[in-house]
């Protein structure tokens, strides 16, 4: 069988022919104005949402369509059951005496509640992100290529390019490789590669040989 489209919704299939309904590609289920997803990205939740609640509300409940920052995830993205993006349109306003939102109660108010709160920054997540079970991704992260993130993180700022974090706060506990290696595989960049050319050398990709992947890819 093929290896599926990044516009199939189901891309897994089970033995038996069904597909597994509860992993999806994000790219071929969100249709949002502030969320972007880079191809082969995949969510798994075993509650799925509707399909009237949709994926966008699921992964980032909290990012409308009026919002004024974006959600903006990179390729091959692993996002494990429970994930969520806590974007800017969670936050109250902390300027004055109290952070309770008034306006959310009055229907004349309502939806203009959002342009009043002082905007928050992108969140960014590189490629080849693997999110484990429950982690919260704080508004305005970057979180860089290569990274692991371990369950029931809660993950905020900045995080290096192939690194490790866990806890809450999160923290980084080591890099996944020294920085040389990491600089070569920023550089080499696979997931931009043609999907042929991925699955040609998907064993070297998965494997650990840098100098045989840096040779594949002149």
């Amino acid at each position: 069988m093929p290896f599926p489209d990044p516009m199939t919704p189901h891309p897994v299939t089970l033995p038996d022919g069904s597909a597994l309904r509860n992993n999806v590609f994000l790219k071929a289920v969100i249709d949002h104005p502030r969320i972007e997803v880079g191809e082969y990205t995949y969510a798994n939740d075993f509650d799925p949402p509707s399909e009237t609640a949709g994926w966008a509300g699921r992964i980032a409940p909290y990012l409308f369509p009026s919002a004024r920052d974006r959600l903006i995830i990179g390729k091959f993205g692993q996002f494990a059951h429970g994930v969520r993006f806590i974007t800017s349109g969670a936050n109250h306003d902390m300027r004055g005496v109290s952070t309770f939102p008034f306006a959310i109660h009055d229907p004349a108010r309502f939806g203009g509640y959002m342009a009043t709160l002082p905007p928050g920054r992108d969140t960014i997540v590189g490629h080849d992100v693997w999110i484990g079970t429950d982690a919260r991704i704080l508004p305005g992260a970057r979180i860089g290529s290569g990274v692991i993130i371990g369950a029931a993180a809660v993950v905020g700022g900045t995080v290096p390019d192939y690194s490790v974090v866990v806890g809450n706060p999160g923290r980084v506990i080591r890099q996944r490789f020294d920085s040389d290696t990491t600089r070569r595989l920023m550089a080499l960049a696979w997931w931009d590669w043609p999907i042929d050319r991925i699955l040609k050398h998907e064993g070297l990709i998965a494997g650990g040989d840098i100098d045989a992947l840096e040779a594949v890819a002149v």
